[in-house]
Order: C-alpha cells, then sequence, then structure tokens
C-alpha cells in the first residue's frame, strides 16, 4: 500500500503532460512539467484530504487514464508493450479534470491553495505553488496547450461541478 499520493500524482501529471504537450525545447518541457505536478498535487490533496482517503485510493487504486485518452483522442493500447503503460493505471480521472481547471484559471487555482492552508497534506508549512498561481509568460508560454481553456475544456468539465462544490465557501475539505 502506498503511504502517500506520489504515484497519483506522479501519473497524472505525465498524463496531462503527454495530452497537452509544452510548446518549445527542454526548458519549455521542464516549465510545463512543474505546472502539470503543481496542479496535479492541488487537485490530488483536494480530492483526497485525509489520511484514510489517501489509504483507501492506495488499495483501490484511481481508476486509470482510459476515459480521458477517449476524450482527448489517444490510442486505446499506445503500444504492444502494455509494461510500458503501467502508469496509466495511476491516473486518477477527477485529479486530472480538477488540475485542468486550476491551470486554466489561476484564479481558482489561487482559491484551491488557499482551502489547503490547515490541511493534513500541508502539514502547516507553506507549499510553493507559484507556477500554479501566478504564471509569468515564460511560464504561460511553454505550457500553453495546458494551460489553454478551450483546449483543456473537454477534460476540465468532466468534474468541475465537484470542484466546485469542493470550494464552496465555507466548506471544509473533511466533510
Amino acid at each position: 500500500m502506498h503511504a502517500d499520493l506520489s504515484p497519483v500524482i506522479a501519473a497524472t501529471a505525465q498524463w496531462l503532460n503527454r495530452a497537452f504537450p509544452a510548446s518549445g525545447g527542454a526548458l519549455a518541457s521542464a516549465l510545463c512539467e512543474v505546472q502539470a505536478r503543481q496542479a496535479v498535487t492541488v487537485a490530488a490533496w483536494l480530492r483526497y484530504p485525509t489520511e484514510m482517503d489517501v489509504a483507501l485510493v492506495g488499495i483501490a487504486g484511481p481508476g486509470g487514464s482510459g476515459r480521458l485518452d477517449g476524450i482527448t483522442g489517444a490510442p486505446a493500447s499506445p503500444d504492444a508493450d502494455e509494461d510500458a503503460h503501467a502508469w496509466r493505471t495511476w491516473v486518477d480521472e477527477v485529479v486530472a479534470s480538477w488540475a485542468a481547471c486550476l491551470l486554466a484559471d489561476p484564479e481558482l487555482a489561487g482559491r484551491a491553495v488557499a482551502a489547503l492552508a490547515d490541511g493534513v497534506h500541508t502539514d502547516g508549512s507553506p507549499a510553493e505553488f507559484r507556477r500554479l498561481v501566478a504564471p509569468d509568460d515564460t511560464d504561460r508560454g511553454a505550457a500553453a496547450l495546458l494551460r489553454h481553456p478551450d483546449l483543456v475544456a473537454p477534460v476540465a468539465e468532466l468534474h468541475r461541478a465537484q470542484l466546485a462544490d469542493r470550494l464552496a465557501p465555507g466548506r471544509t475539505l473533511i466533510g
């Protein structure tokens, strides 16, 4: 059993990076990856706010990328080597959808990060999500596809209502 959300975060961020790749070279790829990982981390922490939630997803698994692949037009089986794509089983559709929402709307991302302030994942220490909540021109250019509201809309719309409910005023993460 996984003690944390790192497999879900890594796989979901990788999925986002493959579905909406960086525009440019190596620096753009690195900046895009950081932004995806920050968005996925915030989304995962919102989705699984307690240690019990994390333990349950570790046991049951997050569901995989099947539906997301279909929405974005990715091939059902990228190649014959299934082991090379086993990471896709750790992709969480809801987390990917919420991360897409956060990437397309920095104001919403700021509200999401603020909602995490007293959660078990932050452990009282401030987490750094600057590239998510306050992207500069270089960040936006590197992740142009990943941050484009129209392009990520099919993924973002899957679970946007749940994210809005989670971030509603007066709502606690544990509830």
